[in-house]
């Protein structure tokens, strides 16, 4: 198993650094062979070098590597982030990572902002479309800084990009024993394109009477994750409206510093991150939240059929939870760095 690991930028370095340690500690354990490979992508590199990624890239990541970890990507030395545009988005198009999944698990019922919720209540996964929408940047700019400016940005949906994520979500809802799949769009107001969700979604459910199929507009949903979360198993929707109701899911589990997720081709090469980014401010002062990108590793072997490493991980997320070895954002008094000793000593306990 071979691993590309790109630290990127900000908290994204220690961050990263942590998850190859529990990473480490887990194979130790298992004696499961991961060459983790570190590449130096990152704004210092491109501050150096000029270069973003070398031309051959994404066909070395696709042809040399099982799987990419990555920190986070984002500085203000690049004000236009071009670094973080051609290594992340550029990996999701380059890639065609069509499947953002992001697992929302509640792991200790103190950590629910929600009143009189907990445990029971949080434990959902959404898929976002995740090479289509409004992030393809099809549209432009004209008469840019006058008073005449129009910008336009054209949201892309397809047959085969809506068709594929939508089954995505009903497969793993099968395959997980699942009996709940929402798909949210705003097909009342934007009619062309959401149309197009509405009709897959239908003749995809067809395929699956043993699950409940439901449709809710964005808006809706956003305001039931809030109230009742506990009636959702599995979320689909559009890549614009699932990178914003899954930042909803991140707090609803604890803040973003628990959040991990996967960008996914199934059965190719994927690339799987926290989703935090790289607060600029927070760097080098050994206080940023390591378990989303922990447990983005987990993700990672979970998904490369490494299932025991995986569980491994997360109980000893859990465990360090429970027993309040955690960072000041959830809680707890341990920088980063000994929050990641923590849950790499408990994995290696008999």
């Amino acid at each position: 198993m071979r691993i590309a690991v790109i630290a990127g930028d900000g908290i994204g370095k220690e961050v990263t650094a942590e998850a190859v340690k529990v990473l480490t500690a887990v194979t130790q354990v298992t004696g499961r062979s991961i060459d983790l490979e570190p590449l130096p992508w990152s704004a210092d590199y491109f501050l150096a070098t000029g270069i973003t990624l070398p031309p051959n890239g994404y066909a070395m990541l696709r042809d040399e590597f099982d799987a990419v970890l990555l920190g986070a990507l984002g500085d203000p030395r690049v004000p236009d982030n071009r670094h973080a545009r051609d290594i992340l988005l550029g990996a999701r198009f380059e890639l065609d990572l069509y499947v953002n999944y992001r697992p929302v698990r509640l792991i200790d019922d103190r950590l629910c902002p929600l009143k009189d919720r907990g445990r029971k209540d949080v434990n959902f996964v959404v898929f976002r479309e995740n090479t289509e929408g409004v992030y393809v940047s099809v549209g432009g700019r004209f008469k840019a800084g006058t008073d005449d400016e129009i910008a336009i940005q054209e949201e892309i949906n397809t047959f085969k990009g809506v068709n594929r994520i939508i089954r995505h979500a009903f497969e793993y809802a099968a395959a997980h024993g699942l009996k709940k799949v929402c798909m949210a769009d705003k097909s009342n107001a934007m009619q062309q394109g959401h149309a197009l969700w509405q009709r897959v979604f239908k003749t995809v459910a067809s395929e699956y009477p043993g699950i409940t199929a439901s449709h809710l507009y964005i808006d809706a949903l956003a305001m039931f994750l809030v109230k009742d979360p506990g009636q959702f198993e599995v979320v689909v929707t559009n890549n614009l409206f699932g990178d914003i109701v899954t930042d909803i899911g991140g707090a609803l589990q604890g803040g973003l510093g628990m959040a991990a997720s996967g960008n996914i081709h199934p059965g190719k090469t994927s690339l799987f991150e926290p989703v935090h980014g790289s607060a600029p401010p927070l760097a080098g002062k050994n206080v940023a939240n390591p378990m989303g990108a922990i447990l983005s590793a987990a993700l990672m072997l979970e998904t490369l059929g490494a299932t025991d490493e995986a569980a491994r991980v997360e109980a000893a997320v859990e465990a360090a939870v429970h027993a309040d070895m955690t960072t000041g954002d959830i809680g707890g008094k341990l920088g980063t760095s000994l929050v990641g000793d923590w849950i790499a000593a408990k994995i290696q306990k008999p």
